[in-house]
């Protein structure tokens, strides 16, 4: 049964789907993580998998408000809207802010997923020898995957489809980051930086009444390789939807189980005491992509000597530990309220 939901309640979901979007954005933070805590995973994937034949019927039908209800369009419209808003706004001022505290957002990023384990872990009260060894299984490929070395990018057109299927993982399983699985397959600049850059420069360009860019073939290009690996992402989401949800009706104290062992492997990747590996030559020079950009290879992680910085680092990994626990006691309040 679908809960009863006020326009503040809306309001909320698209503030949720605001940080599931800067959450995707970054490599090593899983949107899907934000849902999970955030209590409305398990709609999001079911509301998901009502794309299937039945609402595409009375979609092409011409029933769309049948068709809107059945898939529960409310709740995705405002998560979707949220996370489109992101994609503009919020994971931009996230990009600026890596680039210039980076240590300080890791760590912000570290305590709440730290947080996370610490919300699912309490509510999640089935821990069983199977559940356990799907947790411990899924930190062990959590962590692999933080150690992978990424292979060249690549703008072939299936290629990029196949990046979009593999990289929604991040929305519909908690603890894989999407965007850091886009950097192993080579792919993170061109799909989420300079495809987007594109898209973020056309909306301006046709805003302004300027339509040069229909003849500048390098744009057209981005935006084409852009509309692919979003009709991939489209396809792996609804797919993938369909096998969780299944999932979690039958095995979900398994399923439970290894989306918290990728939170926890994903910590692997979130540390904040890291420099970023570039891909050199022979000679030590970079190696840069076609926009003479340096090419990321991996995370060199170290421990830090106890300084001030180290100290406001510490200070913000327990200010997102706080931030999650205060979510999760105002939801928990909420539910409470609620009865």
């Amino acid at each position: 049964m679908k809960p009863t939901r006020t326009n503040w309640d809306y309001f909320l979901l698209t503030l949720k789907g605001l940080a599931m979007g800067a959450a995707n954005k970054i490599p090593g933070v899983s949107g899907g993580v934000v849902a999970f805590v955030g209590g409305f995973y398990e709609e999001f994937i079911y509301s998901l998998q009502r794309v299937n034949g039945r609402s595409l019927k009375l979609f092409f039908g011409g029933r769309w408000n049948s068709f809107f209800q059945y898939i529960n369009g409310k709740f995705l419209f405002a998560i979707i809207l949220g996370m489109l808003i992101s994609f503009f706004s919020v994971s931009k001022l996230l990009d600026y802010l890596i680039a210039q505290y980076p240590i300080y957002v890791w760590s912000a990023f570290f305590g709440m997923i730290i947080g996370s384990i610490y919300a699912i872990s309490k509510h999640f009260k089935n821990w069983n020898i199977q559940a356990i060894l799907f947790l411990i299984t899924g930190a062990l490929i959590g962590l692999y995957i933080s150690y992978m070395n990424p292979i060249a990018e690549n703008d072939n057109l299936f290629f990029v489809f196949l990046c979009g299927i593999i990289s929604v993982s991040g929305m519909t399983l908690p603890g894989l980051s999407g965007s850091f699985i886009l950097i192993i397959l080579g792919n993170y600049v061109l799909l989420l930086v300079d495809s987007v850059n594109a898209l973020y420069d056309t909306f301006k360009d046709i805003i302004t009444g300027d339509f040069s860019f229909t003849n500048n073939p390098q744009r057209m290009r981005m935006l084409q390789v852009l509309a692919v690996f979003t009709a991939g992402s489209v396809v792996g989401m609804v797919s993938f939807s369909h096998l969780i949800n299944y999932l979690l009706k039958h095995y979900k104290a398994s399923v439970i189980g290894m989306i918290t062992g990728f939170i926890i492997g994903s910590l692997g990747v979130i540390w904040p005491w890291k420099e970023t590996v570039y891909k050199t030559a022979v000679n030590g020079s970079f190696i840069l992509d076609a926009n003479q950009q340096k090419i990321m290879l991996n995370y060199k992680h170290y421990i830090p000597e106890f300084n001030t910085q180290t100290a406001i680092a510490i200070t913000y990994i327990l200010l997102g530990i706080l931030v999650i626990v205060a979510l999760e006691w105002y939801g928990n309040k909420n539910k409470r309220k609620s009865l």
